[in-house]
């Protein structure tokens, strides 16, 4: 197109969106392009040598709409604390479950994706923990505007809370 400006374009794009926020506008969605899981510790007997087998708990289906939140019904986890642990994260392009599915037999129809390694603050152990360095939190999942997943893990009387982010309008990365 000749006579172009793409500041201008920006621009443009930027006060109509901030107008759309203000509910002036039309406002296009879709919602993120694939299902989102967090891998889950399984029950099934680890075999030697190789990666404990996981669970794939869906925490933001196919389609879940930026600036919306979601609490993962029903479940209960331990979260370690105040030590380094990885979580790993798993997305499908094909799948369809609701928030909250446990997937068992993942393989074909579910990537994993890059993992999430970090060190969550350890609070005092108080009464209600599970253990040392183990508390009791639900998952509650956020779309952001910016097109990140937030995954809070909230301790059962909802006075801590710690996030994990992970962008979903990059590329996924697939584990090796």
């Amino acid at each position: 197109l000749e006579g172009t400006d793409l500041d201008q374009a920006v621009a443009r794009g930027a006060a109509y969106f901030g107008l759309v926020q203000k509910g002036k506008g039309v406002r296009i969605r879709g919602g993120i392009a694939m299902t989102y899981y967090v891998g889950i510790a399984s029950a099934r007997p680890a075999i030697p040598g190789r990666l404990p087998p996981i669970r794939a708990l869906c925490v933001a289906p196919m389609g879940m709409e930026e600036g919306t939140s979601s609490t993962v019904p029903g479940l209960e986890f331990g979260l370690i604390v105040g030590e380094p642990v990885s979580f790993r994260f798993l997305s499908s392009n094909t799948r369809r479950d609701t928030i909250g599915t446990l997937v068992d037999d993942w393989e074909e129809a579910i990537q994993e994706l890059s993992p999430i390694e970090m060190q969550l603050k350890a609070e005092p152990v108080k009464k209600g923990s599970i253990g040392a360095g183990s508390v009791p939190v639900r998952l509650e999942t956020t779309v952001t505007s910016i097109g990140t997943l937030e995954l809070w893990c909230v301790s059962r009387d909802g006075k801590q809370r710690w996030k994990l982010e992970f962008n979903v309008r990059q590329q996924p990365a697939k584990n090796q």
